[in-house]
């Protein structure tokens, strides 16, 4: 009985006939509860897809309608031998001269509101053009942090070189070792940034598609070697309801962010990962997703376009995966040393961001023009 109750208040929360009071109440009831916030979006998703089945089932009953309509009125033939000309022409030749003089007007005033649209449409916002709006933000955040002046913008993005997707990495060794998604390096080439603007060139080590992880190597003399990372790499899994964070870099300063685990599978009941309620945006590719202790659960990878705060992460385990199999066949890999304990549990959250966060970093992938 209560979760028949509970089903009918997620309808009507889903089709906004509650009470003000009563939405309140239920979204703090889903913040709070992992359980309903699940079956809210589970539900949501079920009722587009039957949604869209209906649409498709109207659509081939109007279509049936039209033709049974058509075919009694004879403006459609089936079977036999056409004798005459058909309707269809005659009534064309009837009624051509209208048609054209209709169709001249539809133009004429298509011409004119396309025109009134362009001179009263505001003009467009160059916030939301995505590579120009990254590449400017850089080139503003360099002049405030160093003094530079406007054509002295220091960058160890090469010239003639076209960026061509950025996303977040983590270090999983202090000697300059990140990983982050494969589909964040679509470039010959990349270089990272940590939070305070500085840039390191970066060797792309390997690119695995298949597991959607990458590792890339620092190799810049300014980089300087971390001792000890603050945090450790899980192997096992973490419980349904757990908090989690991350930090990433969907805008050019790094970005916090809460949430928790809503399913151990991820898409289509994908056991290599696992999906995470939060909010992400493109450019939180590649992130590290933290548990409260300061490990490291997973590698925040994908989202779902058709709802909010379904957000799905590599688990952890992966990156151990990775990393053994390369170390039969590639030497650079094999020094690899990933960390194995954490000393950010207890600590308060403030406290672990701030000794986490120099170990994330923004990458910006390149190609040759």
């Amino acid at each position: 009985m209560e979760d028949i109750l509970l089903l009918e208040a997620i309808e009507r929360y889903l089709n906004g006939s509650m009470l003000a009071e009563e939405k309140a109440y239920f979204e703090q009831l889903r913040k709070n509860t992992p359980e309903i916030d699940q079956m809210v979006v589970e539900h949501k998703l079920f009722l587009m897809q039957i949604e869209g089945v209906s649409e498709h089932r109207n659509l081939k009953h109007a279509l049936n309608a039209a033709h049974e309509r058509l075919l009694d009125k004879g403006d459609i033939y089936e079977g036999g031998e056409i004798t005459g000309r058909g309707k269809v022409l005659q009534m064309w030749n009837k009624y051509k001269r209208v048609t054209a003089i209709a169709a001249s007007i539809a133009g004429i005033t298509a011409i004119i509101i396309s025109g009134l649209i362009n001179l009263l449409a505001p003009a467009p916002n160059n916030s939301q053009i995505q590579q120009l709006n990254g590449v400017l933000t850089k080139v503003i955040a360099n002049q405030k942090a160093f003094g530079a002046k406007l054509n002295e913008v220091d960058s160890k993005i090469p010239k003639n070189v076209e960026v061509t997707s950025s996303g977040s990495a983590f270090l999983i060794d202090g000697k300059g070792y990140l990983v982050t998604n494969a589909h964040v390096l679509k470039g010959s080439g990349a270089v990272v940034i940590n939070n305070k603007g500085e840039e390191f060139n970066a060797r792309i080590i390997n690119i695995d598609v298949e597991s959607d992880i990458a590792i890339l190597k620092i190799e810049d003399e300014e980089y300087k070697t971390v001792s000890n990372l603050p945090y450790s790499i899980r192997k096992s899994a973490i419980d349904l309801g757990e908090e989690i964070f991350t930090l990433g870099y969907p805008r050019e300063q790094i970005v916090y962010n809460m949430g928790y685990l809503s399913s151990a599978t991820g898409n289509d009941g994908d056991t290599s990962s696992c999906q995470i309620s939060l909010s992400a945006n493109p450019g939180n590719s590649g992130g590290p997703v933290f548990n409260k202790n300061g490990e490291i659960v997973g590698i925040l990878s994908t989202k779902l376009n058709t709802a909010d705060g379904v957000v799905f992460a590599i688990k952890s385990k992966g990156i151990y995966k990775l990393v053994d199999e390369l170390k039969e066949s590639d030497t650079a890999v094999q020094k690899i040393k990933m960390p194995t304990t954490t000393s950010l549990k207890g600590k308060s959250r403030v406290d672990q961001i701030k000794e986490v966060e120099d170990c994330v970093f923004l990458v910006k992938a390149y190609n040759q023009k």
